[in-house]
């Protein structure tokens, strides 16, 4: 499916977009748990006759875009992954959320499949079915979470963009694992009241897509921004940080590999290389010792609205009441504790203009072997997440890229901004994506509409 409106029109795009979705031999009924095909052909109708008449529209008008079901659709039902919301009330309204994006002309496919309550990095749900990775097909392996639906619906071209949320990678998590791009902004950028929540204080808004260019044109929607190009910064200006420590611990080969290709490759492009080290990481492992924001804001939400935990995927009921335990003594020690480690990392590393490190660890694994074995489950949860959720932690912003070559497994390269430094990470992160993929020897996305 192409990235591109071109002199395609926005109904063209998006009855691709629902045949791959409807395909009974595709992925389609483990991505979507819900599709909207009737208000996505009104509203791709509207923007048809609109550009027709020559009115200047938004560069994501007439584009499909699938949206995880946590954001409140007016109408919709909000299950989050979750059986046990099926009978809940339809949202009265649009979140802020999405009525930008309909502002802005976007054509909503329909609700993306994630892990229950956005409560694991490996994506799997048993209640209703888990889409395959893109690579490997055959061996089914994890699309990565919590985002799971929405990084496939962009693979197999059910979408050209998704919006997911990301408390510690749940956007760049799946980007990585899927061989797409994936961006997590500074959580404040943008609203998100009407979105179901995992932490309030760690839950960001962020977007999937097949470019840079695409992720950056539907995050100013989200963010309320006037619509920007991104300029690709010139590499040489760059300063990028290699951690010698933590980031780059337990590494496949494969994934080790195609890191160590990206960074030599964005060295000989100009990109001044330092290894350093961020001890300040290892101190947030203790604020997290007891089960950290997720575990303790997600139990007393879900104690509020009365969740019926017995009918809960049990991998995702034990991470919630990892909360049970957390006393508020605890819970206002970590506020303390994450602040502190925030004001020591940003004074620490502020001549870098960025963190390069492997989103996660490791490639996708099979699902059979996590379905099987409950502790290699929670082996590979905590690899994955390990790498992505300092960003959260720091609040601070990221991009993943892929960094493989073609025919290889998905890999990620995770590139970390500083706080509100979004604009400059997207600039930042355009160079790079340009960068390798001529060192990989592909042509670099591109999605101008």
């Amino acid at each position: 499916m192409s990235d591109r409106l071109g002199d395609a029109s926005s109904r063209s795009l998006l009855e691709q977009a629902l045949e791959r979705a409807q395909d009974s031999a595709g992925e389609g009924s483990r991505v979507y748990l819900r599709l909207d095909a009737e208000n996505a052909r009104r509203t791709a109708g509207a923007i048809d006759r609109k550009r027709a008449s020559g009115a200047r529209l938004s560069p994501i008008a007439g584009l499909p875009v699938s949206v995880k079901d946590l954001f409140d659709i007016e109408g919709q039902v909000t299950t989050a992954g979750s059986p046990t919301l099926r009978s809940a009330h339809a949202a009265a309204h649009d979140c802020t959320a999405i009525a930008r994006l309909k502002a802005a002309g976007a054509v909503i496919v329909g609700q993306t499949n994630m892990s229950e309550f956005a409560f694991t990095g490996v994506g799997m749900n048993p209640h209703f079915g888990t889409p395959a990775n893109p690579f490997d097909r055959a061996a089914r392996r994890i699309p990565g979470g919590s985002s799971s639906g929405a990084a496939v619906s962009i693979t197999d071209g059910m979408a050209v963009a998704a919006i997911g949320s990301d408390t510690g990678g749940s956007v760049r998590i799946p980007a990585a694992l899927c061989g797409i791009v994936g961006f997590k902004p500074t959580q404040q950028r943008i609203p998100r009241e009407d979105v179901f929540p995992l932490s309030t204080t760690l839950d960001s808004i962020g977007v999937l897509a097949r470019s840079l260019e695409m992720c950056a044109a539907f995050d100013a929607v989200l963010a309320g921004e006037e619509p920007r190009g991104v300029t690709p910064a010139a590499l040489a200006t760059i300063v990028a940080a290699v951690p010698r420590n933590y980031f780059l611990e337990d590494l496949q080969p494969a994934v080790g590999s195609a890191f160590a290709r990206a960074v030599a490759a964005l060295s000989a492009a100009g990109v001044r290389v330092v290894d350093a080290d961020f001890p300040e990481v290892a101190g947030i492992g203790a604020v997290n010792a007891k089960g950290g924001f997720s575990a303790a804001e997600a139990y007393a939400f879900h104690r509020r609205i009365g969740t019926d935990f017995a009918a809960c995927d049990p991998l995702v009921r034990e991470r919630i009441l990892r909360g049970a335990a957390i006393e508020d003594s605890d819970y206002l020690e970590m506020i303390h504790g994450r602040a502190s480690i925030i004001r020591d990392f940003d004074r620490a590393h502020a001549g870098f203009d960025v963190i390069l490190c492997p989103t996660v660890p490791v490639i996708a694994p099979a699902m059979a072997s996590l379905e099987r074995d409950p502790d290699e489950f929670r082996k590979v949860n905590a690899l994955v997440l390990r790498n992505p959720s300092v960003v959260n932690f720091l609040d601070r912003c990221a991009l993943s890229l892929p960094c493989h070559r073609p025919a290889e497994a998905p890999v990620g390269l995770m590139l970390i901004g500083r706080h509100l430094g979004d604009h400059d990470l997207l600039s930042i992160g355009a160079a790079v994506e340009h960068a390798l993929a001529a060192a990989n020897g592909a042509a670099a996305p591109s999605v101008r509409t």
